[in-house]
């Protein structure tokens, strides 16, 4: 794995690192979606005389006999001994160490499933720090059960962790770099394989995007062709009722009502379901801007992943057609509808970076959409709002992905809605465009915005 992976996992080694030259034995936590990184980031911080092991879903004496040859590199013979039980190979390992060691366990969820007493063994080996001689690191991909391990008040591991490292997907921008992309190509690519380093390096074994996306993702054999499935499993006890939700939020269902009523059960029976997609980045809940994120009644649910969304967009109602071998005909299809679908994504990138950037001197909130009945008493929407952190500026942007955008006609529709909206009061308001390129001539009054400029800072 090439040494661009690591483009902003700067804060994370760094917390990493300090733990690790700490005089009180740490127990640190990493976990996040699959792919995301997790070991390759471990691998680059160990040092090389620190343990590392992968656990597996094999019975436990295989998985102690696995351990225990992994620490014969560090105390020769120490896999002699059969150990009966997972307690009384720390008792020994502790004993064996010469020198403060750090010791990290990856796929710890594997271990737990079939030895469910093992949080409460590591309990005691943590309270006993003093004796302790390694720093020890767990690490998982099922966020669920990392989280009922450590971050649960009623888990036996709760409270004593010194560092809990959640990995996240990156951004577009470390895409862009990684990939090597002109700003629009990156906005493209992005719309399929979202922000997990590793599909970007599958995506890198290909000539060009539409081979990468027919071979490694539409092809029944490819790589990625299952891999949400896998996402779910490692995660649900309610992996069939979490695919179901996707999916009908992939086709076009966003309401809560809807996709409940679809699914034959009262919304309040999905609303933990709903909180559990959203905690892990699947999905994401859009309210109208200036509405609290607790008035449901106007909320809708929308794939916040665009890998996912991808796939529930374009592969799930084609999956018949791909199993009959018709990669070609389901790419024709994509191909026909990208740009559309692009279009959503690209809203929801600049909503997403607003903050990041100073416009008319002004720093703002993250931005979001309004839709509702303008003062006109006529139904309308507005693609991007935020207020400056200030207070005194409201940025009014409209988003478009197209070629050929009629600028002259948006900027006067934005003039109309921004007279139509409710919100307004003593504002001062800034407009912006946010176009695919550059438009032929200028425009008075408004900020422009393209990918160069969203990907540039």
């Amino acid at each position: 794995m090439n040494s661009h992976m690591f483009v902003n996992r700067e804060k994370e080694i760094e917390r990493l690192q300090n733990a690790f030259v700490k005089e009180k034995p740490q127990l640190i936590v990493v976990y996040g979606r699959r792919r995301c990184g997790k070991s390759t980031l471990l691998h680059r911080v160990l040092p090389p005389h620190a343990l590392y092991f992968s656990a597996d879903l094999r019975e436990p004496p295989l998985q102690i006999l696995a351990l225990a040859k992994q620490v014969d590199a560090l105390a020769p013979g120490f896999s002699r001994p059969v150990y009966p039980d997972w307690e009384s190979l720390f008792h020994s390992l502790n004993s064996v160490l010469k020198s403060r060691t750090i010791i990290c366990i990856d796929e710890f969820p594997y271990l737990v499933k079939n030895s469910p007493e093992l949080p409460s063994i590591l309990q005691k080996i943590t309270e006993e720090s003093d004796k302790r001689n390694f720093h020890l690191i767990l690490c998982g991909s099922s966020q669920q059960m990392m989280y009922s391990m450590v971050l649960d008040s009623s888990s036996p591991l709760y409270g004593r962790c010194d560092e809990i490292i959640r990995v996240k997907p990156m951004g577009i921008k470390e895409m862009h770099t990684f990939l090597s992309l002109r700003p629009e190509e990156a906005v493209m690519e992005y719309g399929a394989w979202g922000g997990v380093p590793r599909y970007w390096e599958i995506r890198k074994e290909y000539k060009d995007f539409t081979e990468a996306v027919k071979k490694s993702i539409l092809d029944q054999n490819g790589i990625l062709y299952e891999e949400p499935e896998r996402l779910f499993s490692d995660e649900m006890r309610t992996s069939v009722q979490a695919f179901s939700v996707m999916s009908l939020i992939g086709s076009g269902v966003h309401k809560p009502s809807e996709i409940a009523r679809r699914l034959g059960k009262p919304v309040t029976q999905l609303s933990r379901l709903f909180g559990f997609l959203i905690n892990q980045g699947y999905i994401r809940r859009e309210v109208p801007f200036g509405e609290s994120g607790r008035s449901a009644k106007r909320s809708l649910y929308k794939i916040d992943d665009p890998f996912l969304n991808f796939y529930f967009n374009f592969l799930i109602p084609n999956k018949s057609r791909l199993e009959s071998g018709m990669i070609e005909e389901v790419w024709q299809g994509i191909d026909a509808k990208y740009n559309s679908y692009l279009s959503g994504l690209w809203e929801d990138l600049c909503r997403k970076m607003i903050h990041e950037m100073v416009i008319d001197g002004k720093k703002f909130n993250p931005a979001s959409r309004w839709w509702g009945t303008g003062t006109d008493k006529k139904a309308m929407e507005i693609d991007l709002l935020s207020e400056s952190l200030d207070r005194s500026s409201l940025l009014v942007g409209e988003v478009k992905w197209s070629d050929k955008v009629p600028v002259g006609e948006l900027a006067s529709s934005i003039d109309s809605k921004i007279a139509a909206f409710p919100f307004v009061e003593s504002k001062s308001v800034i407009k912006a465009l946010f176009l695919k390129e550059r438009p032929g001539k200028a425009l008075p009054g408004f900020h422009v915005f393209t990918p160069s400029d969203m990907l540039a800072r």
